[in-house]
């Protein structure tokens, strides 16, 4: 699958409720809403042409971090709950849960997991509970968990300002602003990678059923 196609899914997953597995019409019911931080970076030259909606045909390897802000699910809070998904796109993803996350908030995880994060979902390998540390100052993000550590810049336009891009073509990329990675590092189970220099980005991901 690629990214432009990976975008579409977790979109229409997004607008309209559907059966995914679990009891039946357990989740087809369920009412949802979420705002989410998103942070990225991936091997894709800056900018990465998957977001634009122009899907490359090299390998992308990435880590998304998705912190809820805000947002149920049938009445059970949402907010607090975040994760790192690495993936190799189309190919593969690792989910890596906050392990500082209560016992209502993993089952809330469970809940949301295969609504509004389907795509991810639908090609995990592993979904773990680890150590998740996130750190933000104006100039970097640090980013890193027992198997992925990631840092991140903002690049900055010709009035020194960053670079801010609007209408692209998913419910995850509101607000999008534009980085560079400075070092985005994964040593996991059959498969590592290095880069620097790559792209990055972080926006808000709006999403309801």
């Amino acid at each position: 699958m690629k990214r432009r196609d990976f975008n579409n899914v977790l979109g229409a997953v997004a607008v309209a409720p559907v059966i995914l597995g679990g009891p039946r019409g357990a989740e087809a019911a369920a009412t949802w809403s979420l705002v989410a931080d998103v942070a990225e970076c991936c091997s894709c030259e800056i900018p990465c042409p998957c977001n634009f909606g122009r899907p490359t045909e090299l390998r992308c390897d990435g880590n998304r971090l998705i912190e809820i802000t805000e947002g149920q699910i049938d009445g059970a809070d949402l907010a607090g709950i975040r994760f790192l998904v690495t993936f190799e796109m189309g190919k593969w993803t690792r989910i890596y849960v906050d392990d500082q996350l209560s016992d209502a908030q993993m089952e809330t995880f469970d809940k949301i997991m295969p609504l509004a994060f389907a795509g991810f979902m639908g090609g995990a390998r592993s979904v773990e509970r680890v150590p998740l540390t996130v750190e933000r100052t104006s100039e970097l993000i640090s980013i890193v968990t027992p198997a992925s550590r990631i840092e991140m810049k903002p690049l900055v336009g010709l009035d020194g300002e960053q670079i801010r891009i609007t209408g692209l073509p998913s419910i995850a990329f509101h607000e999008y602003v534009q980085y560079e990675s400075v070092v985005h590092i994964h040593e996991g189970t059959g498969r590592d990678w290095s880069y620097s220099g790559t792209n990055g980005f972080t926006s808000k991901m709006i999403a309801s059923s």
